[in-house]
């Protein structure tokens, strides 16, 4: 079988995508699936807090618990470990599975990098959340305080019963486990969907997943005009920069939209580390800058859109378990480019050479060289112990 046909095996085409911006439209969205749950719901998230936010959720689950739902909630347990014990006992109180992926100290097979940054919904087989955003106030529109900019993909179709299979097998820590619906029965509602081409792509080192990664490889490779990369913490390593610039040579133009303002402010420092580099080979790079930036979406040849929780690093490429959404379809794409477009012309400072020459002096680049060379060295203690082995957690 050539490599072309077994790309093309990975998708599933009766599916529905719809681009969900972060905020209150996520979360509208988030609680409506919620209620509107006839059988299960399954639930994976990198942060899962004790605020506003994270008790409106929690207070939807536990409804949708006393309609008889079957729910199942995986939380990180790196990232949510601060939860207080009263607040998880009230959701296993109302008969909702709850476990934690590699407890801190408690692990039997703990990697110090491999968290789970899954940020997805399953409910009933039939419909998903997948995307960046985590569940906490920071992520939403509350009064005053406008939310990072994220985004996510509802999916309504064949590959949200593929991330039910996934959600299981994390869950179970199997790879074959016995899924809760057969998916004969929901084959006549599946056939009714538009012919979205989607698949599931994950990275997850320590089991042979390099897929996200692949995904960027071939968008480089592939690509005949252009790339447009939103990513959060965009520190990319030299395989990924080399891959960059052979398609810059082939003419294909690359944008990159970046955080202007960062919650993690030696992660901004090293990126722009990589600025004078990017501008030499006529990259452009925009700054968002209303709030912290946070998404992790491409584009390549307004055609294909990749779309969830994978940053461009090694954190992402060599250690957590990321999740996301390749959908290759025209008018999809064609609303995130309106949207991307939308945010370069409105909410984005345009990052040029004079403005590196005239706002970075000596000692602030010798910042950004030192924060890159903190950055690398604390990759390398989170990746530092990968031999893979054949475990799901």
């Amino acid at each position: 079988m050539s490599s072309a046909k077994k790309i093309k095996t990975a998708y599933t085409f009766n599916n529905k995508a719809t681009l969900i911006k972060g905020g209150k439209q996520y979360f509208d969205q988030l609680k409506s699936l919620i209620g509107s749950a006839q059988q299960f719901i399954q639930l994976q998230v990198y942060i899962f807090e004790d605020d506003h936010t994270g008790n409106e959720i929690k207070e939807c689950l536990i409804a949708a618990a006393k309609n008889n739902i079957n729910i199942q909630v995986l939380l990180d347990g790196y990232a949510s470990r601060n939860l207080p014990k009263e607040f998880t006992q009230s959701i296993r109180d109302a008969g909702i599975q709850l476990r934690f992926f590699e407890p801190i100290l408690k692990s039997k097979n703990y990697y110090f990098g491999r968290r789970l940054h899954h940020k997805m919904l399953v409910v009933d087989g039939m419909f998903a959340l997948v995307g960046g955003i985590n569940i906490s106030d920071r992520y939403n529109d509350l009064p005053n305080q406008p939310s990072w900019l994220d985004y996510a993909v509802l999916i309504e179709g064949e590959a949200a019963f593929e991330l039910h299979k996934l959600c299981l097998q994390f869950y179970h820590k199997k790879r074959n486990t016995e899924t809760w619906i057969d998916k004969s029965n929901v084959a006549s509602r599946i056939q009714t969907f538009p012919h979205t081409a989607i698949r599931i792509r994950r990275n997850d080192w320590v089991m042979n997943k390099n897929q996200i990664s692949g995904t960027y490889m071939e968008m480089f490779r592939n690509a005949q005009r252009s790339i447009i990369m939103m990513s959060s913490y965009f520190i990319p390593n030299g395989f990924f920069r080399n891959e960059m610039i052979a398609a810059l040579k082939r003419g294909v133009n690359i944008q990159l939209i970046l955080a202007g303002k960062s919650d993690v402010k030696i992660a901004k420092n090293a990126e722009r580390y990589f600025y004078r580099w990017a501008l030499r080979n006529k990259i452009q790079i925009f700054e968002y800058q209303p709030t912290v930036l946070h998404g992790k979406v491409a584009i390549c040849d307004n055609r294909i859109v990749t779309i969830g929780s994978y940053n461009i690093n090694d954190l992402s490429a060599l250690a957590s378990v990321e999740l996301n959404a390749e959908i290759e379809d025209d008018l999809f794409a064609e609303t995130v480019i309106k949207e991307v477009n939308d945010v370069i012309m409105h909410q984005t400072t345009e990052i040029k050479k004079i403005d590196i020459d005239e706002n970075f002096g000596t000692w602030d680049k010798f910042i950004q060289w030192l924060s890159y060379i903190t950055f690398r060295s604390i990759f390398k203690l989170f990746t530092f112990y990968f031999s893979k082995k054949t475990m799901t957690e």
